[in-house]
C-alpha cells in the first residue's frame, strides 16, 4: 500500500512510553505513514510496546482512537485561532493577518496531527463524522466572521468574500501535506507569506 507521508516527519508529536498519550502519538504517525486502513491495533501495541488488551483499556476501538486525535486537533486549533483574532487589534486586516499566522504555524508545527485530521475525515464513521464537521465548521467560521466584516467596512474588496474564506481555509489544509521544515522555509517565515497571500485574496486595503 502507498505511504501517506507528508514531506517530513520533524514535526511529529512525541511518542511517550504507555498510557493513553503514548497511543494517540503512535497512532497519529502510523495514520501519517500508512493511513488509518494501512494501520491495525496490532501494529498499535507493537509499536507502543503494549499487548492489544491494553490499548483496549484506553479505546473501544481504532474509530476512537482517530476521533480522538482529530478532536484534539480541532479543539486546539479553534483555541489558537480565536486567541490570535482577540490578541490582534480591531482592524480586520490585522486580525486576519494574526488568524492566518495561527492557522498556518499549526499546520507546519503540528503537522502530522493537521494531516491525519484532514485525509482521514472519510476514515471515520457517521457519528464521529458529523463532530469533526461540526468542529470543522466552527473553525471555517471565525474566517468567515473576519472577511465578513472586513468586506461590510471596505476593508476588504473582494466581489466574493465567500470564496475567498474557503480559499484562505484550503491553504492550511494542504500545508499540512507537502511542507517539509528541513527546507528554506521556518514555519514562521512560511505563515509570513500566506498571510500576504490571504490578503491580496480578499483585496485588502491598507
Amino acid at each position: 500500500m502507498a505511504e501517506h507521508v507528508p514531506a517530513a516527519d520533524a514535526t511529529l508529536p512525541p511518542r511517550p512510553r504507555g498510557g493513553k498519550d503514548a497511543i494517540v502519538a503512535v497512532a497519529t504517525i502510523r495514520f501519517q505513514r500508512l493511513g488509518y486502513h494501512g494501520t491495525s491495533m496490532r501494529d498499535l501495541a507493537r509499536d507502543c510496546e503494549i499487548t492489544v488488551a491494553s490499548i483496549y483499556h484506553h479505546f473501544a476501538s481504532k474509530q476512537e482512537i482517530l476521533q480522538d486525535i482529530i478532536l484534539r486537533a480541532l479543539n486546539d486549533l479553534i483555541s489558537e485561532t480565536t486567541a490570535a483574532v482577540e490578541a490582534a487589534d480591531d482592524s480586520p486586516r490585522e486580525q486576519l493577518a494574526a488568524l492566518v499566522n495561527a492557522w498556518i504555524l499549526f499546520h507546519t508545527t503540528r503537522q502530522a496531527e493537521a494531516f491525519v485530521g484532514s485525509t482521514e475525515l472519510r476514515s471515520l464513521d457517521p457519528q464521529g463524522r458529523e463532530v469533526i464537521v461540526a468542529l470543522r465548521d466552527r473553525q471555517e467560521a471565525i474566517f468567515r466572521d473576519v472577511i465578513e466584516r472586513g468586506h461590510a467596512l471596505g476593508t476588504f474588496q473582494t466581489a466574493f468574500p465567500r470564496e475567498a474564506t474557503r480559499a484562505i481555509v484550503n491553504m492550511g489544509y494542504s500545508v499540512a501535506s507537502w511542507y517539509d521544515p528541513r527546507g528554506e522555509l521556518s514555519p514562521q517565515a512560511l505563515a509570513d507569506r500566506y498571510a500576504t497571500l490571504a490578503l491580496a485574496t480578499v483585496e485588502a486595503q491598507a
